[in-house]
């Protein structure tokens, strides 16, 4: 699903058959001229789907940006102006707002841990709001991070639940030998030394222990093996996760539990 079409579903679900309130309070010559602030301090990303939203809304608004995505801005900052039919701009102020401060907020969260692990790559999970991964996973990216895979079609991630099926870590990494890269999932340092010993060239260390961890870390380096840490993450842990070594650190809260940034639309 692209950009426009998101915007559509978002309009469409909360305009329904009209602003009945705009319609009755706002003349339909009325024009309005308005700032989009930062209340305040964060990455900010999504601009060009709140320029979206108001051109679907109605294509005589301008919007102009400010900044950019992806740019670091204090409380009070001016991100962008916006003109044109008042009736437009109020009836699509709330869906420009909501995918701006929930793309701002996932980029925020998203630059903090990258500044508390500046040599180690955060990554994001599949922990999206359904119907806008590609958009979050682009906050992530504004944020300084970096996507992992974008669903179940484009890498192989070998879990738990399909090792078990498989009838073990051999099974399961045999079925893909040769054909891909592949990473499995490992969860105690036994399972380690098996994925090693399976061939596989990439192991996501799950919920281990900092102490274990470092342990599966060495291990992994040793046999020239790329590492992923998950499970646990959080702004208190992530330095000392990252300090055992791994490659990576995979964070599912910057999609599923980011804080909106405090943005406004205020009317001049």
């Amino acid at each position: 699903m692209n950009v426009q079409q998101i915007v559509k579903l978002a309009l469409r679900e909360d305009i329904g058959s009209g602003d009945i309130t705009t319609q009755r309070t706002v003349t339909s010559s009325a024009k309005a001229r308005g700032r989009v602030l930062a209340k305040e301090s964060g990455v900010i990303a999504g601009l060009s789907v709140t320029k979206e939203v108001f051109r679907q809304v109605d294509r005589r608004i301008k919007f102009i940006p400010k900044v950019k995505d992806g740019a670091r801005v204090k409380k009070g900052k001016i991100l962008a102006v916006v003109s044109g039919p008042a009736r437009g701009i109020l009836t699509g102020e709330r869906v420009a707002l909501n995918f701006l401060q929930r793309l701002s907020g996932i980029a925020t969260l998203t630059q903090k841990f990258s500044s508390l692990a500046p040599r180690t790559l955060i990554l994001d999970t599949r922990k999206t709001t359904p119907g806008l991964r590609a958009l979050e996973k682009y906050a992530v990216r504004m944020g300084g991070g970096t996507n992992h895979r974008m669903g179940l079609y484009d890498a192989v991630l070998i879990k738990d639940n399909h090792i078990s099926l498989a009838g073990g870590i051999e099974k399961a990494v045999k079925a893909f030998k040769g054909k891909r890269a592949i990473e499995v999932e490992a969860k105690t340092v036994a399972q380690v030394k098996k994925a090693i010993k399976a061939g596989t060239k990439k192991i996501l260390l799950d919920n281990m222990r900092v102490k274990t961890l470092r342990k599966a870390v060495k291990l992994c380096k040793k046999a020239k093996v790329w590492t992923e840490a998950s499970g646990g993450v959080n702004l208190k842990t992530v330095r000392k996760i990252a300090k055992t070594g791994v490659n990576a650190i995979s964070v599912g809260a910057l999609t599923h539990s980011p804080k909106a940034l405090d943005i406004s639309l205020e009317m001049v």
